[in-house]
């Protein structure tokens, strides 16, 4: 796997999302994947960096692993916070989408659209760090 890490700040995103959309396009993903996997790191990332660094006073790297094989791209973001599984979490239903905005509560939101904008999703807390990991399948072409 290729590793490349990122300083835990805000200003930090900008540079991590074009990173992720370099990978892929090294992969030959399709625009809205592309999209979706962008969307999804971009949501784990700033929570990484907002609640894992920033609100607990720490500075840390947030570190990418990717691989890409011929049939997905794989890439694992590996952060040094306070342990948090984005899958614990409790997710928005067809009632919380059946609400209008203002009765809708905050959060949650964009771990859902994570979890349902890539092929596979999943996490891990070992060694004290978190890994999320997002899998996109390649399309045949």
């Amino acid at each position: 796997m290729e590793s490349k890490s990122f300083p835990g700040i805000v200003d930090s995103l900008d540079s991590l999302r074009e990173y992720i959309g370099e990978l892929a396009q090294q992969a030959g993903l399709a625009k809205k994947p592309t999209y979706n996997l962008k969307l999804a790191i971009d949501e784990i990332a700033t929570n990484i960096i907002l609640y894992g660094y920033q609100a607990a006073g720490m500075e840390a790297e947030v570190v990418v692993l990717s691989e890409i094989t011929g049939q997905e791209l794989v890439v694992i973001l590996v952060d040094e916070g306070a342990k948090f599984d984005p899958l614990g979490k409790e997710l928005p239903d067809s009632d919380y989408f059946s609400k209008s905005l203002e009765d809708r509560e905050i959060g949650g939101l964009g771990i859902f659209l994570t979890i349902n904008g890539v092929d596979e999703f999943s996490y891990q807390y070992s060694e004290g760090k978190n890994r999320n990991k997002f899998v996109m399948k390649i399309a045949a072409t």
